[in-house]
C-alpha cells in the first residue's frame, strides 16, 4: 500500500469504509508528514496533532458503531479565518492573536457532521485581503512546487498543505480568487461555488458583502464533489442561503454536461490583459482537448461594459475594511499593505462605493446575457505560475510591466456576480510549475462547472493527483 497521506480524499474514504485502515492510521500519517515538511512551508502554523487524533479516534468508534458517513475519518485542514469551536482562529492578524471560536462555522459543522476530521489551522493573508499568504503574526507561506515561490494567497497555507500532502481537503474561502488563484499555483483543484450554494452565517465579518464564498480546495475534483456533497445545503440564516437545495449530489456529475456542450474560450476574458506565454500555450492546449472531445468551442469574450475590471469594483473591499478595522487601525501590528488599503478605504466615499456597486450589477447582467448562448467559459485561472517570494505579484508578465495585481485579473469578476467558477490544473510551465484552467458558468450550475473540470482533469498529461516533496532551498 502507498504511504496514507498520499491518498485522495476518496481513496481514504473508501479505506475507511472497508477497515482496512483506521482513522488514527491515517491522522498519525498526515501529521508525521506535517511534522516533516510544514518547518519549511509553514502552511499549518501552530500545528497541534492532540485534538484532531481525538477526533480521528472518536471517527475509529463511529465505524466500529457501523457509522456510513461519507468522509468519516478522513483528515480536512481550515483556513484561519473559519471558525473551529475552542480553537485559536486569527484571520492571520494579530488583532486576533487571542480569539477563541466560540462555534464551528457552519461548513466546518457540516464536514464534521460527515465524519471528517480538523487536523489544523491553515495559513492566511490578514483578514484573506491579499494575493500572496504571509503575514506579520504566522509568517510566510512557500510554496511546495518551489520552496523560493510563494503559493498565492490569500488561501495559500491550504493550498501548500494539500499540495504537498498535509491533508487531502482544505477548507477555503474565496472573495477574489482566494481558493482559485492559490489552487493554480500549487496543481490543485479550487472551487469558488455559487453565492449561496454553502451558507456562511457564523465567523468574522467579510469586508466585501455578498463576495466572498466557503471555497474546497483537493487533489482531485472528484474529492471537491465530495465536499460539496456536505457543504451544499439549504440555509436561510445566511443572507444568500437559499430555501431549497439546488446542489445534484457528486454522484450525478457524470449526467451534469450536456453532449458536445457549448464552451466559450477566452484567452483574455476581453480584458486586453498580458499573459504569459507558457500560460496561454498550457491553457490552449486544454481547450484544444476539450475540443477533440466533442465539446464545441468557440473563441468568445463577455461583452464588458465600459471600465470593467476590477479597479472598479475595490472601493467596496476598501470601504469593508475601512469599516471593521480603521477605527482601530494602529492599535497592532498590522500588515503594511493591509493598513494601506484600510486608510485607502477611510479615503473612499459613499458614491465611490455606489458606483461600485453600479459596475458589479452591470457586469451581472453582462454575464447573464453571455450564457444565454454559451453553457461554461474558459479562461486561464492566472497569467502566471507563481513567483518569487518577497512580493506582492510579478513584475512583468507576458513581457509587460504590470501593477501587483496583475496576477488576479482573471478571478474577482466572478465573485462579484455570484458564479461557480473552478480552477483545474492543465499543465506546467517551462520550469515544471502548475498551470491553472478555470471553468466558470451561470449561477447554480456548480455540477456542470465540475463534470467539466473533471474531464480537463482525465484529459490532462500530468498526474497532480499524488502530493509533491518540496526539494530542500540550496
Amino acid at each position: 500500500m502507498d504511504p496514507l497521506f498520499q491518498a485522495t480524499a476518496t481513496e481514504l474514504a473508501e479505506l475507511l469504509r472497508r477497515r482496512e485502515v483506521s482513522a488514527v492510521e491515517v491522522f498519525d500519517a498526515v501529521a508525521e508528514r506535517v511534522h516533516a515538511l510544514d518547518p519549511q512551508l509553514n502552511a499549518l502554523p501552530g500545528f497541534d496533532p492532540g485534538p484532531g487524533r481525538a477526533e480521528a479516534a472518536e471517527a475509529d468508534r463511529r465505524l466500529r458503531a457501523g457509522d456510513t458517513a461519507p468522509l468519516l475519518g478522513v483528515p480536512f485542514s481550515v483556513k484561519h479565518n473559519l471558525w473551529v469551536a475552542g480553537r485559536r482562529v486569527t484571520q492571520g492578524s494579530a488583532r486576533f492573536a487571542s480569539f477563541v471560536a466560540p462555534q464551528d462555522a457552519f461548513a466546518v459543522a457540516q464536514l464534521r457532521r460527515a465524519g471528517a476530521v480538523v487536523l489544523g489551522m491553515s495559513n492566511c493573508s490578514e483578514f484573506a485581503c491579499k494575493g500572496v499568504t504571509t503575514n506579520p503574526l504566522h509568517g510566510t507561506t512557500r510554496n511546495p512546487w518551489d520552496l523560493a515561490r510563494t503559493p498565492g494567497g490569500s488561501s495559500g497555507g491550504a493550498a501548500a498543505a494539500v499540495a504537498a500532502g498535509l491533508g487531502p481537503l482544505a477548507l477555503c474561502t474565496d472573495g477574489g480568487g482566494s481558493t482559485r488563484r492559490p489552487a493554480a499555483h500549487c496543481g490543485l483543484v479550487g472551487m469558488k461555488p455559487s453565492a449561496g450554494l454553502v451558507p456562511h452565517p457564523v465567523g468574522f465579518a467579510e469586508p466585501v458583502f455578498g463576495n466572498a464564498v466557503v471555497g474546497q480546495m483537493a487533489r482531485r475534483v472528484a474529492d471537491v464533489a465530495l465536499m460539496l456533497d456536505a457543504l451544499a445545503q439549504p440555509g436561510l440564516s445566511d443572507p444568500q442561503g437559499l430555501p431549497l437545495p439546488v446542489w445534484p449530489g457528486a454522484a450525478a456529475l457524470d449526467e451534469a454536461l450536456p453532449p458536445a456542450p457549448r464552451l466559450a474560450w477566452s484567452p483574455r476574458l476581453g480584458l486586453d490583459v498580458p499573459v504569459d506565454e507558457d500560460v496561454a500555450a498550457a491553457c490552449e492546449a486544454a481547450v484544444r482537448r476539450l475540443a477533440d472531445a466533442g465539446c464545441r468551442v468557440e473563441r468568445a469574450d463577455p461583452a464588458w461594459p465600459e471600465g470593467a475590471g476590477e479597479a472598479a469594483l475595490m472601493p467596496l473591499q476598501l470601504a469593508g475594511l475601512a469599516a471593521l478595522y480603521g477605527d482601530a487601525l494602529g492599535q497592532w501590528e498590522a500588515d503594511p499593505d493591509i493598513a494601506a488599503q484600510i486608510e485607502a478605504g477611510r479615503r473612499t466615499t459613499g458614491a465611490e462605493v455606489a458606483r461600485a456597486l453600479f459596475a458589479r450589477e452591470a457586469l451581472y447582467r453582462a454575464l447573464d446575457r453571455f450564457f444565454g448562448s454559451h453553457e461554461l467559459l474558459v479562461t486561464p485561472t492566472t497569467p502566471c505560475t507563481a513567483w518569487e517570494l518577497g512580493r506582492n505579484g510579478p513584475e512583468r508578465i507576458g513581457g509587460q510591466a504590470v501593477g501587483p495585481r496583475g496576477h488576479a485579473v482573471f478571478t474577482p469578476i466572478f465573485n462579484h456576480c455570484y458564479l461557480p467558477a473552478c480552477s483545474v490544473p492543465c499543465g506546467l510551465d517551462r520550469r515544471g510549475l502548475p498551470v491553472g484552467l478555470q471553468i466558470v458558468g451561470p449561477r447554480f450550475s456548480d455540477a456542470r462547472v465540475l463534470a467539466l473540470a473533471a474531464l480537463v482533469e482525465q484529459q490532462c498529461p500530468h498526474d497532480f493527483s499524488r502530493p509533491v516533496t518540496p526539494r530542500p532551498l540550496a
